[in-house]
């Protein structure tokens, strides 16, 4: 089932007050119960929603390249590291190599990555909802509220154990 990312992208933003007083009040939480409560909605949102309906991170977003990645797409694409960055990346503010454009060129039309099995380590690990420390990363979390689907069911099925 296609999802509505218009739709979606009014959600979200109508909700992120919301969702921020949540962050707020997730930071007060243990850890460990924080990141069970994170795996146990991850798992159940996951076996709702297929990544290959929506692809909006792909789509809009991009990951930070560490050289082990750069290295291996290289090699998929036999030609040098150099040449890969100059043709694919860019340093944004931060120092860290991004996509130069969006959506992602390795993105198929089918929303199927035709990097999948060389795909960026941050793709791999993306939306980071089932991480360890999710405390850690709740900025991050709360950004991902704005692009991911899932990420904002997920808050706001946890949301609901924290407005009772």
């Amino acid at each position: 089932m296609e999802i509505d990312l218009v739709k979606f992208s009014r959600e979200s933003k109508s909700d992120f007050p919301a969702n921020k007083k949540l962050r707020e009040k997730l930071k007060k939480t243990k850890p460990k119960d924080l990141d069970a409560h994170f795996h146990e909605k991850h798992e159940e949102v996951f076996a709702a929603i297929d990544c290959l309906d929506c692809a909006n991170c792909c789509k809009t977003t991009s990951p930070i390249f560490i050289q082990t990645d750069i290295d291996r797409l290289s090699k998929k694409f036999r030609m040098k590291s150099s040449a890969f960055i100059d043709e694919y990346l860019f340093r944004d503010s931060d120092g860290d190599y991004v996509l130069k454009f969006a959506p992602c060129p390795f993105l198929g039309a089918d929303n199927k990555c035709l990097v999948y099995e060389d795909r960026p380590k941050a793709c791999r690990e993306y939306p980071h909802t089932d991480r360890k420390n999710i405390l850690g990363i709740l900025d991050l979390s709360l950004k991902n509220t704005l692009v991911c689907p899932a990420v904002l069911k997920i808050f706001y099925e946890i949301g609901k154990q924290y407005r009772k």
